[in-house]
C-alpha cells in the first residue's frame, strides 16, 4: 500500500502541526515557572530556594535541544498554518521576554546572596579580632589593661 503524494504531504504537515503545538505547549508550561520564579525573586527569595529550578532546568533543556535540532538541520518546523506560526511567535516572545526578566532578578539575588555572604563574613572576622590574643601581623597583641583607683582603701 503506497500513500500518494498528497496522502504523504498531509501526513507530514499532520505532524509537523502537532509538532509545533506540543513546542508551543512546552513553551507555555516554561513560560509560567519563569514567570512563577520571577515573582518569587522579585519578593527577595533567594535562588536557591525557589521550587521552579529543575523543572524549569529540565524543560529549558528540551527547548534548547529542540532549537540546537532545528539550527543543525536535523529537525525542521515547516509550519503552515499562519495562525499556529504567529502562536508560536508569539511564544517564543513571551518567553524571551520572561527570561530576560528572569536574568535581571536572578543577577540581583545572586548579589543580594553575596553581600549577606560578605556581610556574615565580617562578623566572623570582627568576633575573631575582639577575641583573639594575636594582632595582624601574627605576633602577640598588647591587650590594654585597665588601672582604676582603688578609692576604698
Amino acid at each position: 500500500m503506497t500513500m500518494s503524494v498528497a496522502q504523504t504531504t498531509r501526513t507530514n504537515a499532520t505532524n509537523g502541526d502537532a509538532r509545533i503545538k506540543s513546542l508551543i505547549q512546552l513553551i507555555d508550561v516554561l513560560t509560567v515557572l519563569v514567570a512563577e520564579e520571577n515573582a518569587e525573586l522579585a519578593k527577595g527569595l533567594p535562588a536557591s530556594r525557589l521550587k521552579q529550578v529543575d523543572e524549569k532546568n529540565r524543560l529549558a533543556e528540551i527547548f534548547e535541544r529542540t532549537v540546537a535540532e532545528c539550527a543543525a538541520g536535523t529537525a525542521t518546523l515547516n509550519v503552515r498554518d499562519r495562525i499556529l506560526r504567529e502562536q508560536l511567535l508569539d511564544r517564543i516572545l513571551k518567553l524571551r521576554a520572561a527570561m530576560d526578566e528572569n536574568l535581571v532578578r536572578l543577577r540581583a539575588a545572586i548579589e543580594a546572596s553575596n553581600r549577606r555572604i560578605e556581610a556574615v563574613m565580617q562578623a566572623i572576622r570582627e568576633q575573631i579580632a575582639a577575641v583573639s590574643p594575636y594582632g595582624a601581623s601574627g605576633r602577640v597583641a598588647a591587650r590594654a589593661v585597665s588601672s582604676g583607683t582603688n578609692r576604698s582603701a
